[in-house]
């Protein structure tokens, strides 16, 4: 029996990571294997990129915490990897390296951010691909230029693929990257996980029309389970084929000062103004570090229990966020009330529904 846990975003451009991580390490350390999605780039070098709202790029020195808190593996497929550029990419993947966290998602080019990620665990080999869905395209490597890797997708209005607009279909190509990735991966992996950065931000439940079709296109694939990451809020959780897709982790452990309508920068500050517009919400004030939908404090970490028959068991792990934006794991009713939350938005998607025992323990609903 192994266990595998997966968080989502990772955003530690605060001091002093290993407390803002503590509150879930113990439960990631307990894990044979942790996973969680990196954020932005670990640098001092770069210059910042235009055509998104750009995040900082976090202190260095946080990798070490990362690692320190169990975490033994990380997705960098998403949209701000590459806001610092190829120096950032250059330097976060130098440091995860020199910690011992393997890393998929990102390279130097396109064939580097394909690879994936392998390690053994208890004798099992466990592997991720990771790709981002939603852009910007100036984010995705290609074939000299550093990047993240990615699937396309097609927007409703023919645009480029951005983080902000609509975006609708799974286009072929995004289909023959994973057939390709998957069918290469699967000789040698006991286990493969695909984990994509996709989704609606700050918005509860709602999925866009092409997240369902491409995750399932994943597990169509070969993919043993399917992990996504970016909206900030957790996201339903479905079964195709009897294989587990997570359709949003959520903020694995998110403080940062970039988003706050109070700062000197002024794409980050308009884009502060604009989500209140956007997306309906004002943000408890108390939760400065982590200004996100009021929902976005019910979180989780994902399990899976890899059982002695190869089956693999699906489970979470109840996560609340506290303010101002530390996840701590959810004890006694507040855990219970996660857990009633996670099935009310698998349902609230239009997601066939899900189960969860006293254990936390997923399957399809009878």
């Amino acid at each position: 029996m192994l266990d595998i846990a997966l968080v989502g975003d990772l955003v530690l451009d605060e001091p002093d990571a290993d407390y803002w991580l503590a509150g879930i390490a113990p439960a990631l350390a307990a894990a044979d294997l942790a996973i969680a999605h990196l954020e932005v780039p670990h640098t001092n070098r770069g210059l910042e990129k235009s055509g998104d709202v750009p995040a900082p790029a976090a202190p260095p020195e946080n990798v070490a915490a990362i690692a320190r808190a169990g975490i033994g593996m990380v997705s960098l497929a998403g949209n701000h990897i590459a806001d610092c550029g190829a120096d950032g990419i250059e330097d976060t993947i130098a440091l995860l390296d020199e910690h011992g966290v393997l890393h998929a998602g990102a390279g130097p080019d396109l064939v580097a951010a394909r690879k994936p990620a392998v390690t053994e665990v208890g004798g099992l080999r466990i592997a991720m691909l990771s790709y981002n869905c939603v852009g910007p395209e100036f984010s995705w490597a290609g074939p000299a230029s550093a990047g993240c890797a990615y699937l396309p997708v097609g927007t409703v209005d023919g645009s480029p693929v951005s983080p902000q607009k609509d975006l609708e279909s799974v286009l072929p190509g995004a289909l023959e990257i994973l057939s390709e990735d998957i069918a290469a991966l699967r000789p040698r992996a006991d286990v493969v996980i695909v984990a994509l950065h996709k989704g609606i931000v700050h918005t509860p439940a709602q999925l866009a029309p092409y997240e369902r079709p491409i995750a399932q296109a994943a597990i169509d694939a070969g993919a043993d389970a399917v992990v996504a990451h970016h909206a900030h809020i957790i996201r339903g959780v479905e079964f195709h084929r009897g294989k587990p897709i997570f359709h949003g982790l959520g903020n694995g452990c998110v403080v940062t000062s970039a988003l706050s309508p109070a700062q000197d920068h002024p794409a980050r500050r308009e884009w502060a103004r604009k989500r209140e517009e956007m997306f309906g919400f004002r943000p408890d004030p108390a939760y400065h570090l982590a200004p996100f939908h009021p929902e976005a404090v019910n979180a989780f970490i994902a399990k899976l229990r890899l059982r002695d028959d190869g089956t693999l068991e699906p489970a979470i792990v109840p996560v609340d966020v506290v303010a101002p934006g530390r996840p701590v794991l959810a004890q006694g009713e507040r855990a219970a009330d996660i857990a009633r939350y996670l099935q009310d938005i698998t349902v609230a998607a239009g997601l066939p529904g899900i189960a969860v025992d006293a254990s936390y323990r997923l399957a399809e609903a009878a």
